[in-house]
């Protein structure tokens, strides 16, 4: 008993391990690289409770999982070196082990020729070998052993599923907590959360360490990048694991996405007042045509004038 007892409270007095994993986001105009959203909310968050802990009690570490090498100047290193600026010395990326002697490029490369993608209905499988990052995780975090990671719920580029925080709970066996906003406190045996709930609402917990946990984009906005900080940061590379290939995602198709038709406005009424109300209300603006005493093929030629002007059938 007394030795649980020490264990204990050298665990407690220990600084608490703290890995935020971050990959390499895009803009959704430009489609430019930069930081993900919700992983730069992340690792603020972490921030935040490096700073109102004790000077060195909490021991920060960002992560970036890759499969190809990322040179130096190239635009994934320009996106990555937005961590940096947050006020990081250092990030290390997570590779696998052969990759000095086997390079892969990622599967962004193949939007290079958009004139082999103009037609949307011949769909060309990726041709080049995609790596799965997650197995290499799984691998360096048993390695590492931290107390607490911290993520993004869904990236921007590639599949952007959101199962990679549960490929990573389910394999290392802890436990999960997603759509975090706040992280209030954390003892070294558990971490006190805020967890984002519908209609504004929150909802406070109490997880027991080690633990993984996911922010939502409800959380505080990452504060802007310094330029002078991203260049002085380090990009360090670190081998974990051996290449794993992503069979499912070498089959997919990829082509630019095609604008959807436009929805008709709907009426979402929850009770019978409201429905009441939406009957009975005028319609807004006096664009509508009022048809009376036309024939069928007349009342079908007006119906389907209305479903082209509003962008439903082209």
């Amino acid at each position: 008993m007394k030795a649980d007892r020490s264990s204990v409270a050298q665990q407690a007095l220990a600084p608490l391990e703290v890995v935020s994993l971050v990959s390499l986001g895009q803009h959704p105009v430009s489609g430019r690289l930069r930081r993900a959203e919700q992983d730069a909310r992340a690792l603020e968050l972490c921030l935040a409770l490096e700073r109102q802990s004790a000077p060195g009690a909490v021991s920060l570490s960002v992560w970036h999982a890759s499969g190809s090498e990322i040179a130096p100047g190239s635009e994934q290193d320009q996106a990555l070196r937005g961590y940096l600026g947050m006020g990081l010395e250092s990030l290390t990326l997570v590779t696998p082990d052969a990759l000095g002697a086997d390079p892969l490029k990622a599967v962004g490369s193949l939007m290079a020729d958009d004139s082999s993608l103009k037609d949307v209905d011949s769909l060309k499988a990726v041709d080049q070998p995609v790596i799965d990052v997650w197995p290499l995780l799984v691998t360096r975090l048993k390695q590492a052993a931290p107390q607490l990671v911290v993520c993004g719920g869904q990236g921007e580029t590639g599949e952007g599923s959101g199962l990679l925080p549960h490929l990573l709970a389910e394999s290392l066996g802890w436990p999960l907590v997603e759509g975090i906003v706040a992280i209030e406190s954390c003892d070294g045996l558990h971490v006190t959360a805020l967890q984002a709930l519908p209609r504004g609402q929150r909802r406070r917990l109490r997880v027991k360490l080690p633990a993984l946990v996911s922010v939502d984009s409800a959380a505080p906005a990452a504060r802007q990048s310094a330029f002078a900080q991203a260049r002085r940061g380090e990009l360090s590379s670190l081998a974990s694991g051996e290449l794993v290939h992503d069979a499912q995602a070498e089959a997919f198709g990829v082509a630019p996405a095609r604008k959807r038709p436009k929805r008709l406005k709907r009426i979402k009424a929850t009770s019978a007042r409201d429905r009441f109300k939406a009957a009975a209300a005028k319609a807004e603006g006096g664009g509508g045509k009022r048809l009376e005493g036309v024939s069928a093929e007349e009342g079908a030629a007006e119906i389907l004038k209305l479903l082209r002007e509003e962008g439903v059938l082209r």
